[in-house]
């Protein structure tokens, strides 16, 4: 006897469970083709693919992810590694299809715009 699993549709304190936002799985090249051009911008081209999003090295041990979350909305993230350890050094969330490739773009320019700086500006 097969099972069929049926996607269902998060409540919204799944969602916001302690403030983090949940990621689903993500289809890669749509979000890379939303990015677009912005992807050599950013990484000279070089993406790394998750389940749940993209990774785009950066330089100086920065890199950027862009994941999916259940809402249909991205969730950019600056992300700082070193020794093995890594922090988050800026974030911003719910940042729809049609700006994720100015946040991404604006999350890569670290040296022009502080942690606090970049979410504001895309």
């Amino acid at each position: 006897m097969s099972r069929r699993f049926r996607a269902r549709e998060l409540s919204r304190a799944e969602r916001e469970q302690r403030g983090r936002p949940i990621f689903v799985p993500c289809d890669t090249g749509e979000l890379i083709s939303q990015i677009g051009r912005n992807i050599y911008a950013i990484s000279g081209g070089r993406v790394e693919r998750r389940q749940t999003g993209i990774t785009l090295p950066v330089d100086c041990g920065y890199s950027v992810t862009v994941d999916l979350n259940a809402d249909d909305t991205y969730v950019v993230r600056r992300i700082f590694r070193r020794g093995g350890k890594e922090w988050i050094k800026g974030e911003r969330t719910r940042v729809y299809c049609d700006e994720v490739s100015e946040a991404a773009y604006y999350a890569s320019c670290f040296r022009s715009y502080s942690k606090d700086e970049w979410p504001r500006k895309a």
